[in-house]
Formats: C-alpha cells, structure tokens, sequence
C-alpha cells in the first residue's frame, strides 16, 4: 500500500511538471503570436495611409481635368447658340417675303372671278325669261291634251265611266306622243292606291269593328248568331270583290301604257301588273287590320264546320225536352230542323270562299284560323277517343278520321265542295296534300301522343292490357320528338304516385316489372327504361324489405310473374359484367345505339331479363342469394318436413340463373342435403333397433344442420325442463354412437312441440313452439307464477315471456289474475278471451293466429346482421395494410382485399366504405370528412375515426402523443 502510494504520488508529481511545461510553452506561443498581430496591424495601416494618400492626389488630378473640360464645352456651346439665332433671323426675312407675294396674287384672282360671275348671271336672267315665255305658250296648247289623259286614266279617281275603245286608242297615241307614258302609270296606279287605302279597305275592316262593339246578347239563339255572322262576313267579302272588280278597267289600261308606251311599274314584283295590284290590296288590308278581327272570322269558319261536320257524321241531331214538347233541332246549325239553315249557309260559305281565292286572300286572311280550327277538332276529337281506353289501337282509326274530315274540309274551302279535289288546280292538289302531311298528320301524332304520354303511368300498370296503347305510342315516338318529355312526365308520375312510404313495396316492384315490360314494347333498346327506371332503383335500394320480397316472388308459385321469369335457363346480366357489344359475329344484323345511350350502360345490360334488372338494383347475386338461404332456412324450420323436392327444384333453377360456381349457392345444397340427412338420421336413431328406444320418455326428432353452412340464427336463451334436457342428451349420444366423433350443440328455443293437457274438463292437443311449452310445463308445478319467477326459471326476457303468454290465455288455459301474475284455469271460469271446451273432448290441432305470427317471425338473424358479421373478416386485412404500408386510398385497399380474401366474401368499393363509415360511427360521434385513419390506442385495439381532410386516403398512427378533438 505504501508503495502504491509513493508510485501514486511520483505519477501526480510527474504530471504536474509536464501539466506546468505545456502551460509554459502555451504561454510562449500566444505572447509570441501577439508580437507579430501587432507588428502585422502596424504595417497594415501604414500601408492603407499611403494608399489613400496616393488617391486623393489622382482624385484632385481628374477633378481639374474635368473642370477644364466643361469650361471648353461651355466656350463651343455658346458659338453653336450665336450660328443658330443668325440662321434663324435671315429664314424669317425669306418667309415674310414669301407671304407678301401670295397674298398679291390672291387679290388679283378673287377680282377675276366677281367679274366671271357678274357675266355667267347676266346670261342665266336672259335664258330664264326666254324659257319662261316659251312654257306659257306650250302650257296653253297642252292643258286641253292633259285633261283628256286625266279623264281617260282616272287620274282624279272617278274609276265609273270607262268610254269608248276608239277614244282609248288615241289617248294612247297623245300619250305615246308626248312621251309621258310613265308620269301617267304613275298616276294611274297612285289612283288606284289612293282609293283602296281611303275608301275599299277602311270600308270592309269596319264591318268587323261594329261587330266586335255591338252587344251579342241581342241574338237569342245560336242559329240566329250564325246567320248575322254569315251575312256579315259574305257582306264584307261581296263589297270588296266588287270594288276590286271596278279596278279591271284601269288595269287593262295600265297594261296598255306599258306595252305601247314603254311605262313600267316595280320590276322586283313577280308577276303581271294584276299580280302587282292583288300584292297592294294584301299589304292595304294588313296594314289596317284590326286586332280583333279574326272573332268574326273564327264563328264564321266554326259555323261553316259544324254544318260540314254534322254532314259528315261527326254530329246527331240533338233533342230537348222543354215540358211536353220535344223540339228536334239540327246538329250542323242549331236550329229546329224545320226551319234549317245548313244549305244556306254551305252556299254563302261556298261564295266567300271562292271570291278570296280569286283575290288571293283565302290564306292570308283565313289559313291560319283553319288550322286552329282543325288542330282544336283533332285535339277534342283525340281526347275524348284516348279517354281512359288503353286496349285497343287508335293510331290507324285516327288516321282515317284526320284523313276524311281534314282533306273533306279542306276541299270544301278551297276547291268549293265535297269530292273536287282531283278537278283543281294543281296548285291547290300540292297544297291540301302538304298541309295534311305536314300539318295536320304532325299535329295528330303530336296530340296523341302528348294524350297517352299523360295516362303513361296508367297504362304501365296495366300492362299487358294496354300493349296496343304503348304499340301506337311507339309508332308515334319516331314521328314525333317527344322522348324526353316522355321520360320527364313518366319520372314525375313514378316519383310522385310511387315512390313514397304509403305505398307497400310489393306494390313498387309489381310496378317496376310492369315498367319494365312495358317500355321494351315502346323502346326494345332499352334506352327508355334506363332514363324512367333508375329513380326507381335507388327507391327500391333504400326499402328494407326489397331483397326479401323480390327473393320470396322467385320461388313462390303463386307468384306467377317472377316464378315464369326464374324457369328461363338464361345466365343473368349484370351491370359489371362484360359486354358483348364488341362481338362481331352477327355484323350484318348490327345496329347503332340511339344517340341518347351515349353516356348508359351496354346493349345487353339494358336489353336484360326481369331478374337481372332486379338483381342488379344491388349490383350483386350474394344479396339475392344470402337472402334466398335465409327464407330457405326459415322455410325448413318452420315446417319442419322432409319433402325438398320444391326446394331443390327452385335450387336448380338459380342455379342456371346464378350460375354454378357461386360458393353461397353450394351452401344451400348442403341446407337441402341436411334435410335429407337429417330424416335418415332420425330412422336410424328411432328405430325399433335403437337399444335407447325403449328408455325414451317421448319420442325426439330433429333437423341437424351443418353450422358453417347454414346463416345465423336468432340467439334467444331458453332453459327446457331436466326431462326434456336428458331425453335430448339420450339422442345426441344415439348421435355420437351413428356419427363418431360428431356432436350436436342444440337450439333449445328452435323447433314444435306436440303437447297434450290434461285439464278437469277438458284435453288440448296442440303443436306449440318449444318457449311456449316450456311455460305450459312450469305450471304443472305449481298454478301461479309471476313473470319474474317464471323469467327466472326459464331464463327468457320478460319482454319475450308476456308474448308467448299472450297464446296460452287464447286457449284459455292461463289467466292474468293481477299485473304480470298468471295462474292455470282448469275450470270454466275463464278470462275474457278464454274458450271453454267440452268436458272429455279433444280440441283440434289448428294453430291460432299467434302460432301463425310467431312461425311468421324469421329464426334467422337478419341479412343485414349476417352482412356485418361476414364484413368483420376485413377490418383484420384492413388493420394489417395500413400497419404496413402506412397510407392507402380506398382503390388499392379494396383491391388487396379482393387479392388476398379470394372467394370468402366479396365487398363493393360502396359497401366497403359504407362498413369503414359504421367503425367511424361506433368510435367517434362526430363525422368532418370521407377519410379515415385506423389508430392504436395504448392497449393496442384498433379503431376508426374521421379527421378533417381532403385526401382520401387511410393512414395508420402507431401512438397518440397529442390531443386532438374529433
């Protein structure tokens, strides 16, 4: 130890001297280092004063270079100043000059001009005057000459006296002579202008002024209001004919100055000089149109109608009883039939129409009131045959009707009467022909099909009733541009008479298959029923109990639309299924899409049977089928029979319209195939030969499923009685000596039960739910229990337990004898609803109406129930994929899953986001946005929430350490 110290202290001593060295020679250094900063600064800054002493000597050199520099540029500046001012003085001298010169030669030439002008007045006074005494002496010759051309040409519009033709021929000569040809057809014409716009017009428009003014009350019947308005209207029409007639003379005249004189009127006007004065007349007459002139226009061309109509057919004789007497009046006219004015009123009808035609008036003044006229008859006329009728074709007996009446009456009009259409003019041929293609057949499809468009909605339902109505809809459609309106009216309907919560969906889906049917008849592409039905489809998505009806309809033999549709061997079409639309091995029968299915689904997709369009309101067979296992199981378990044959028929069919390979369809084979195993199992088992037979208290049977095959039941607990329980342990252990190393985990609270009761004056033999015979068997130990006792012992929930009471106190077999305290009637002395039976008789096995309900209620958990369980197989996938790859969009996770979970279950992007949507619901009140984040909480359970964000993308946090508010 001593040694150790001394070695100790010689080491410290050592280092203590080398410590001292270093700092010593540190020491050196730095005062060393300081010496030569110093000396370095010190010569730094005398070097740095030389350097500007040097240049501020440079700077004070360039400053005086520059000031001598500016001095002699001041010196050049001022010389360059002296030049300019001096050439600019002597300009100015040049320029004064040149002014004064210009202004002396302006003076000498304004005096030449005076003098030109004083000259050029001179002149033009001594011509004036000459003229002038030359024009006064031709002016006394001529006024004689004038006079005659004035008279001759009805200058002054007296158009009565025509004169002589020789008299006529030497105006023309003195005209010609003259030269003034087109000074007098100017005349001439402005004449006749004058007058038609003064006197003939105002005069025939006033005929139809006083009408519209007068009072029409003073006409005490309807004929008696169509003879004034026919007078009136033939009055105006004759006086303007004849006044236009009074115009032929001097018109004839006209043409005269125009061909021997060389006159000529407008050359823009087609036509001859009577085409120019007709053009006139037109433009005269609507010039002064009155506004409400077409009132009497309109009675007269209704009453010619009627008169025409009733001839026809259209209209019989109408009778009225005023007390005893019956006076039979005319159907054209309105007026007893005895004192008819239809002949009449053809014949005035007749002349007015002619004399417009010869004035060319007929279809500017009345074309348009003839065709209201007929579209209204065609409108009232397809209205009252289209009304509520939807079993017979119209189309072609409207046809025949428009064909008759319109070119009937249009013959009438225009060619005078009935049947002389092939002897007018071609002209007139061209127009009937055109106005009854394009006019009136137009407008009758249109109207039809505008009517039955309006009743769509009706006749849909009533399919296939109505298939000759929607047959003539759909030859109108491709008249007529009325699809879109078509498809907004039938949408309105639908949406308005349909889709509400009033209506039962049995009711819609009857409705949609009617729809279906129907707008194929009208539109086999499909097009229609895509664009009608597809409000439809989201309706029918959100109701419960779609799938339900839709599936039950298919197998149900009294449901015939649906159960015909499932025997077709078809494979169904979906909406992700692949399109044939490319396959071009029929080219030659290929036809093009209509233009509106640009943005819809494929041909064959729109073109598909009923099922396929109903499967496809969820885009998916599982909903269908995992629907079609719960009603199958129902169906088993609730009659409890081994007859399948039905069901497997049924099966084989979805099979072919499902297909084959699908894996739930697999499972209800293996449903079917437990059945059959089930009643072989149960011959086995109760057989003479079972050694257990002769220990049974009761004979048991039962239906044994395979678990994974079959869907989720209803779980409700129920505690059989210990008899019960050991003659169900006897069977399971006949079971396991059958099947080895199988079991059975049983249902207790699934199944009948065939009771007998034995009370005093009476025996029951009922088919009963084991829940109800559970209860019933309790009260032979003792006859009152309250429903908490009873709760307790059988272990059903007291909600349940009041339900299944509720059959035993129809039978009359327990009493409510206080609230919730139930006790056994063995007498007569029943409750209010109780039965009474005769002592020693037994009752029938007829299942009351609560039987009947609570066999109605599923066992079988809901879809909905089932879907969710099935969806849980996710959330591990899910959970593992955001752990690993930290961020993912909803595309790639739902396409791993459908990589890495192959053939299990399948799930659509909607599906999967709507079962992400329901984990954010149970972990989180509050939801901001569509995208989610799985996050581990301390205890490392994973769960799923909203964050406020616009990327839609999943992103997985490994652990919280901050606080956020959701």
């Amino acid at each position: 130890m001593v040694v150790t110290g001394i070695v100790v202290v010689l080491i410290m001593v050592v280092t203590g001297i080398v410590v001292l060295i270093i700092v010593i020679v540190v020491v050196l250094i730095m005062v060393v280092t300081g010496i030569v900063v110093v000396l370095i600064m010190v010569v730094t800054g005398i070097v740095v004063v030389l350097i500007m002493v040097v240049t501020g000597i440079v700077v004070l050199i360039i400053v005086i270079v520059v000031v001598l520099i500016m001095v002699v540029t001041g010196i050049v500046v001022l010389i360059i100043v002296i030049v300019v001012v001096l050439i600019m003085v002597v300009t100015g001298i040049v320029v004064l000059i040149i002014v004064i010169v210009v202004v002396l030669i302006m003076v000498v030439t304004g005096i030449v001009v005076v003098l030109i002008m004083v000259v050029t007045g001179i002149v033009v006074v001594l011509v004036v005057v000459v003229a002038t005494t030359i024009t006064t002496k031709m002016a006394a010759n001529s006024k004689q000459q004038w006079e005659i051309i004035k008279k001759s040409f009805f200058i002054e519009g007296n158009f009565g006296d025509v004169g002589d033709g020789d008299e006529l021929e030497l105006v023309m000569r003195l005209v010609q002579q003259l030269g003034v040809g087109q000074l007098v057809l100017d005349l001439a014409l402005d004449a006749i202008w004058v007058t038609i716009r003064q006197s003939v017009v105002p005069k025939f428009w006033s005929h139809f002024v006083t009408y519209n003014t007068e009072e029409s009350g003073r006409y005490e019947g309807a004929s008696e209001g169509s003879v004034e308005v026919m007078s009136r209207v033939t009055t105006a029409v004759s006086e303007l004919y004849s006044s236009a007639v009074t115009f032929l003379p001097q018109i004839h005249r006209c043409e005269m100055l125009c061909e021997h004189c060389g006159a000529k009127f407008e050359d823009c006007i087609p036509g001859g000089l009577m085409e120019h004065f007709k053009l006139h007349l037109r433009a005269t007459l609507h010039s002064q149109m009155p506004t409400s002139f077409t009132n009497l226009l309109q009675k007269f061309y209704a009453a010619a109608f009627k008169v025409f109509y009733n001839a026809e057919g259209g209209n019989q004789g109408e009778e009225c009883d005023e007390g005893a007497d019956e006076v039979v009046k005319c159907g054209g006219c309105d007026a007893p039939t005895d004192a008819c004015h239809c002949h009449a009123i053809t014949n005035t009808f007749s002349q007015v129409n002619k004399q417009l035609l010869e004035l060319d008036l007929l279809e500017r003044l009345a074309g348009d009131i003839i065709s209201s006229l007929l579209l209204t008859v065609i409108t009232d006329h397809v209205t009252a045959t289209c009304r509520d009728s939807y079993d017979q074709s119209r189309i072609s007996q409207l046809e025949k009707w428009v064909e008759s009446v319109v070119i009937g009456w249009l013959e009438v009009v225009y060619c005078g009467g009935r049947g002389q259409l092939s002897s007018a003019d071609s002209v007139v041929q061209t127009m009937v022909a055109n106005n009854l293609n394009q006019t009136y057949m137009t407008a009758l499809y249109h109207t039809y099909t505008t009517t039955r468009i309006d009743q769509l909605f009706n006749i849909v339902i009533e399919y296939p009733e109505s298939q000759p109505a929607l047959e003539d809809i759909r030859e109108c459609l491709d008249r007529t541009h009325l699809r879109n309106h078509l498809v907004d009216s039938l949408r309105s309907a639908i949406q308005t008479r349909l889709l509400h919560p009033g209506v039962n969906t049995t009711d819609v889906l009857h409705a949609y298959i009617s729809a279906i049917k129907a707008l194929r008849v009208l539109d086999p592409k499909g097009v229609l029923l895509e664009l009608v039905s597809e409000p439809v489809r989201q309706y029918l998505r959100g109701r419960e109990d779609t799938v339900r009806y839709i599936v039950t309809s298919l197998t149900d033999e009294s449901c015939s639309e649906l159960s015909e549709e499932l025997l077709v061997a078809a494979p169904l079409v979906l909406d992700d299924s692949h399109s044939d639309d490319d396959n071009m091995d029929n080219w030659e029968t290929w036809t093009p899409d209509p233009v509106h299915a640009h943005s819809l689904k494929s041909k064959s997709q729109r073109t598909a049977d009923i099922i396929s369009m109903l499967v496809n309101i969820y885009g998916s067979k599982d909903v269908f089928i995992t629907e079609y296992r719960t009603i199958l199981a129902d169906r088993i378990l609730s009659q409890f029979s081994y007859d399948t044959e039905r069901e497997i028929r049924y099966l084989e069919h979805l099979k072919v319209r499902f297909g084959e390979t699908l894996a739930l369809l697999h499972k209800c084979e293996v449903m079917v195939k437990d059945v059959a195993d089930s009643k072989r199992i149960n011959s086995s088992i109760n057989s003479d030969e079972n050694p257990r037979r002769e220990k049974q208290m009761f004979p048991v049977s039962c239906m044994i499923l395979s678990a994974q095959f079959w869907p989720s039941f209803k779980e409700e607990r129920l505690q059989l009685p210990e008899e019960v329980m050991k003659e169900l342990d006897t069977y399971t252990e006949a079971f396991q000596d059958l099947k080895g190393n199988r079991t059975l985990n049983w249902k207790p609270h699934l199944g009948q039960v065939q009771v007998e009761i034995d009370l005093k004056n009476r025996t029951l033999n009922l088919t009963v739910t084991p829940t109800q015979a559970t209860i019933i068997y309790h009260f032979q130990e003792r006859a009152r229990w309250s429903i908490d006792d009873l709760s307790t012992v059988t272990q059903v929930p007291k909600t349940v337990l009041r339900r299944k009471i509720t059959y035993w106190q129809t039978q009359g077999v327990l009493q409510e004898v206080e609230s919730d305290v139930f006790v056994l009637v063995e007498g007569e002395e029943l409750g209010d609803k109780g039965h009474v039976a005769t002592a020693g008789v037994s009752q029938p096995d007829i299942a009351p109406p609560a039987i009947e309900e609570d066999e109605a209620e599923s066992v079988m958990a809901s879809a909905q129930d089932q879907r969710e369980e099935e969806l849980q197989v996710f959330w591990t996938y899910i959970v593992g994929m955001l752990t690993n790859l930290d961020s993912l969009p909803l595309e790639r996770i739902h396409a791993m899953l459908k990589m890495f979970v192959q053939g299990s279950v399948e799930c659509s992007p909607q599906e999967l986001r709507a079962f992400l949507d329901r984990k954010a619901i149970q972990n989180s009140g509050n939801l901001l946005s569509i995208t989610y984040f799985v996050i581990y909480l301390s205890l490392h359970q994973p769960i799923c929430c909203y964050i406020n964000s616009k990327v839609s993308e999943y992103c997985l946090f490994q652990h919280i350490p901050f606080h956020f508010d959701l």
